[in-house]
This record gives C-alpha cells, structure tokens and sequence, in this order.
C-alpha cells in the first residue's frame, strides 16, 4: 500500500495516448472502485479545482486484459492516505504532498501494484475534446477583442493586449466535442471593475458578429499551438501557446490540444443572455469542425 512521494509524470501535455509504466499503488475505495496510481499516464484526469476539461476515455492493459478506466480525476496524498478531488485538504505545491493521476477502475478489475502496465487513450475522443478546448481559448480572446471598447476603467489584458473580460467575468467553462459553454455574470461586481453593461443585451448581435469575424480572420492563418511546460509532473505549470501572425498568446492551461488551428477546421460562437435572480447572464457557446 505503497503511496508515492512524487507528483505523477504525464504525457498528455505532449499529445501522448499510449505509455508503459509500472502501477504503483492500489486502493479500495468505500464507494466499491478501485484507485490505481501508475508512474506515468497519458491519460488526461478532471481536476476539481477548475474542472473545465473531463477525463479522457481510457484502458489499462494489464496481463493482457484491457480494463476499462471508468473516471480519472487529480488526486493527493501526504504518503498516508490518498485524498480525491474536492477532497484533498492542501493546495498544489504543498511540501510534503504528490499530486497523482487517479485511475478510478471497476472493483474487480485484476491489478496490483508492480505490475507492469499500458495506459491506452481513445484518440478520436481526445482529437475532439483537444478542438474544442483549443476553439474555447480562441473565442475567449476574439470576445475580449469584441468588448475592448465597453471598459471604462483599466484591468488586466489578455495575450493579445485586449482587457481581459473572460478571466474576470466567466463563471463556468465546459469544454465538449469540438465546442464549448461558456457562461459569464455581468454584474455588480464585474460593473465596479469597470465594464459598462449599459445597452449591452440590446447589441449582442453586433458582439457575435464581431467575434465570428475575428475567429475566421484567425483561423485563416493556420497558426500552430503547443503546450509549453516547466517539466512532466502533473503539478508543473503548462501554457497553451498560439502563434499568430506578429502575436504569440501564452495562457496558462492543463488540458490538451491540437498542434494548429487547421486542425479545427472552422470556428464560430453563438452568444445568448438571460436574466438570473436580477444578474445578466451571457453564454458563449463555442462550435468547431
């Protein structure tokens, strides 16, 4: 019942969907699944914390059986107990705690620790999933480019030089199958930083239309993107990097990605308000392929 003392290695920064490795540890949970942690793992894993991208469909290959991952989700544990998700105690980096990718497997599935192991993802799955968080990024900088106008005081500007109203205002972010759901609270807060909501739910068309302008004018360059990274544990900071022409974007992410935006094929949003106990609610949903 060995637990490690290092954050897992991790290939799905680098678009790895296969990797060899050695299980390290294997627990029970009360839930009835199985918890497996293996030295290394392509296999993308929900994080709690901003749980923006889901798991990736995948297997373990183990003795010649495959066993179906039934979830993966960011776990932790300070060498004594293996905590999940929302219920790990300590933020990232915290001395004395590794930060693992939790295999979550049916109960009965034939592992043990030592074994020698393949993890296996669905690729198809993972292309779209990769289209659509990188379709996510793009429409997130084209409706900050969109609204740039509607700010009367300064914050903080995104990677193409645009106040940042994605990273004030979004709610929640869901990345999907080629696509994406963003929601955003236009509110009293987001008001005292500075953003002017007068007459906005009146020129949201004007909004779409520009934002679908910028993302074809993007998209037309065909510009590469890549994960840039501080090393392969699941902890070390990552960035999606876009390179448009005269314009590098650097975000912080931890989730996957194509290797350019001619992968996507197209790009398009879709904007729609809706009043929430008083509170204008925008959603950007966010469509590739």
């Amino acid at each position: 019942m060995t637990l490690p003392s290092e954050d897992t290695l991790v290939g799905y920064p680098s678009a790895e969907t296969e990797n060899s490795t050695t299980v390290l540890h294997c627990e029970h949970l009360p839930d009835g699944r199985l918890a497996v942690l293996l030295e290394r793992s392509c296999v993308h894993p929900v994080d709690a914390g901003w749980p923006d991208q889901g798991a990736d469909r995948a297997a373990l290959r183990v003795a010649g059986a495959e066993l179906p991952v039934l979830d993966c989700v960011v776990g932790a544990t300070d060498g004594t107990t293996l905590h999940l998700g929302r219920e790990i105690p300590v933020g990232k980096g915290t001395e004395g705690w590794a930060f693992v990718v939790v295999h979550l497997m049916a109960g009965d599935a034939v592992i043990a620790e030592g074994d020698q192991a393949e993890a296996v993802v669905d690729p198809g799955h993972r292309r779209r999933i990769s289209s659509g968080h990188t379709g996510c990024h793009l429409a997130s900088l084209a409706l900050n480019r969109a609204l740039a106008d509607r700010w009367k005081k300064d914050t903080r500007p995104d990677g193409l030089g645009h106040p940042d109203f994605d990273g004030v205002a979004i709610d929640v972010s869901l990345i999907g199958e080629n696509g994406s759901t963003d929601t955003y609270r236009l509110g009293k807060s987001l008001r005292r930083k500075g953003f002017v909501t007068d007459g906005f739910v009146g020129g949201l068309a004007e909004v779409e239309a520009q934002v679908n302008a910028s993302l074809a004018e993007w998209m037309a360059t065909g510009a590469s993107v890549r994960i840039d990274r501080d090393g392969d544990r699941l902890t070390d900071r990552r960035y999606w990097v876009l390179e448009l022409p005269g314009h590098t974007v650097r975000i912080p992410c931890g989730g996957t990605h194509p290797s350019s935006l001619s992968e996507l094929g197209s790009a398009r949003v879709e904007l729609s308000t809706a009043d929430v106990d008083g509170t204008t609610v925008l959603t950007m949903a966010t469509f590739v392929g």
